[in-house]
């Protein structure tokens, strides 16, 4: 029996012409991975995109263990972010870190709601989105149970640790208007990926990082 089941793409590995598998997260699996078929030639370069918010039927597989998702769905076009370089790049950021620190079949409460909230954020903002990353790494720590303090962050922020007090004390809209260049963002942002990568026990390298910054700075 299918159940109808609303997900974010991270991450997708194509297995053929009109088929691949996907790696998602999801309220009701958590993060995990999903086989689809019958894909329309335009689907990898438009429904698989990172981020995107897909509605799917999803079905046990009875020859393998991973379930078989189909009829996707967009829900939202996300025309914000599709038509900015800029937004681009940081939703390949974001899921490039999910699909990094998330392994499969975690699931945490929450995370899914808070996921889709700030692609949707994302989306609607106009301007002052260059430090979005940051605080959606600072966010991610709370949503995965280590809310990070100063004194947490200091081990691997340096002389960067005032500048993180103050998006760990700014409201968001503040926090993204403190100044930054690229060099800068970068080097915050790699700080808090070694916190993160600290608490989850793994070393995150995280390749879209360097081309965020080229394209922020």
């Amino acid at each position: 029996m299918a159940t109808l089941t609303e997900l974010i793409v991270l991450h997708h590995t194509r297995t053929g012409d009109s088929s691949a598998v996907i790696h998602t997260l999801s309220r009701e699996f958590g993060r995990r991975g999903f086989f689809v078929r019958g894909l329309g030639k335009n689907a990898f370069t438009t429904m698989l995109l990172p981020m995107n918010i897909l509605e799917c039927e999803v079905s046990a597989n009875s020859r393998s263990e991973l379930r078989t998702v189909g009829k996707p769905v967009m829900i939202y076009p996300l025309a914000g972010i599709r038509n900015s370089i800029y937004k681009n790049s940081i939703t390949m950021f974001m899921s490039e870190v999910l699909y990094r620190v998330l392994k499969d079949g975690a699931e945490e409460a929450g995370l899914y709601d808070w996921c889709r909230e700030s692609v949707l954020l994302l989306d609607a903002m106009e301007s002052d989105f260059s430090n979005f990353h940051i605080r959606f790494l600072l966010d991610l720590a709370s949503a995965l149970g280590f809310r990070p303090s100063a004194e947490d962050l200091a081990p691997f922020a340096g002389p960067l640790l005032p500048v993180l007090e103050r998006f760990l004390k700014e409201p968001f809209s503040r926090s993204m208007l403190i100044p930054l260049n690229g060099k800068t963002r970068g080097e915050i942002a790699e700080a808090v990926l070694k916190y993160i990568g600290y608490h989850m026990e793994s070393q995150l390298n995280v390749n879209s990082l360097k081309i965020l910054h080229e394209i922020l700075c």
